[in-house]
């Protein structure tokens, strides 16, 4: 019976990770808040980890799999075969790379110094929620479908606190968009490919992390999870790009401002 406890443990994070990763509602912060609840300590769980990001990167990199192609495609015959009619696709992966640079370098020197109990989680998932009210009170206005060098480099900017558990990623660079009056949908397209972009190195990191520790696995239970996170992100993100509008995401807001204040009163309960 412990044994099943524990895999459904697994399990319900999976999920977890899978929706929250794509949802602009954090997923560090929900996996620091669940992990306190399950009574499980996350940094034991360096493998598992890993494992259920690898899930939602591999869910995005399929549902974007049409747009990495042709990126791809259009990077090598413009920068190869000179065709300019390719110019705009490396443009756009060049401005993917300016966008995930700060992250990666804020999250280099400073990941492991960051605070990640349930009161500063607490904390940034309210910021979270303020951040996405803020940009609800814009919906009104005249939106851009193009992003530039100039917006990419502030959604790099936005982006690099996501490093903060509780700060969502998707949530921070929408915001980021949005402010710069972006069409949410190629806010959201930009969004996540950075992800994927940036997700490969990290992933080579988490694997090289993965390797040197010492952790038991649950193979049934970190095979489910992983299961789970690219499953449920697959469908989040399917969600999001079909039906959420910059007028729903009053709902992510009150929804972060409620968890936000559930892992404050936990924190000293």
């Amino acid at each position: 019976m412990a044994e099943f406890i524990e895999i459904l443990k697994y399990i319900v994070l999976g999920i977890i990770q899978g929706i929250t990763e794509v949802f602009p509602v954090s997923s560090s912060g929900h996996l620091t808040l669940f992990s306190h609840l399950f009574g499980v300590d996350l940094s034991n769980l360096t493998i598992f980890l890993m494992i259920t990001n690898t899930g939602s990167f591999l869910a995005l990199l399929y549902f974007f799999r049409k747009d990495v192609g042709q990126l791809i495609k259009g990077t090598w015959h413009y920068l190869i075969r000179k065709e300019e009619t390719s110019k705009e696709d490396f443009h756009y992966v060049v401005k993917l790379l300016i966008a995930v640079v700060p992250i990666g370098i804020f999250g280099f020197f400073f990941k492991d110094y960051l605070p990640n109990d349930l009161l500063s989680v607490g904390f940034a998932l309210i910021l979270t929620g303020a951040l996405l009210f803020f940009v609800y009170m814009v919906k009104d206005i005249q939106w851009k479908n193009q992003i530039t060098w100039k917006n990419a480099l502030i959604i790099g900017a936005f982006q690099m606190f996501a490093i903060f558990p509780g700060i969502s990623r998707s949530g921070i660079t929408m915001t980021g968009g949005l402010m710069q009056k972006i069409e949410l949908k190629k806010v959201l397209r930009f969004s996540f490919l950075s992800y994927i972009v940036v997700s490969v190195p990290v992933s080579i990191l988490g694997l090289y992390e993965a390797l040197t520790v010492s952790e038991s696995i649950n193979i049934i239970g970190y095979g489910l999870a992983f299961v789970m996170s690219f499953v449920f992100s697959l469908l989040a993100v399917k969600v999001l790009y079909q039906y959420v509008k910059v007028k729903n995401l009053i709902y992510f807001a009150g929804y972060c401002l409620v968890v936000g204040l559930i892992s404050i009163v936990l924190y000293f309960v």
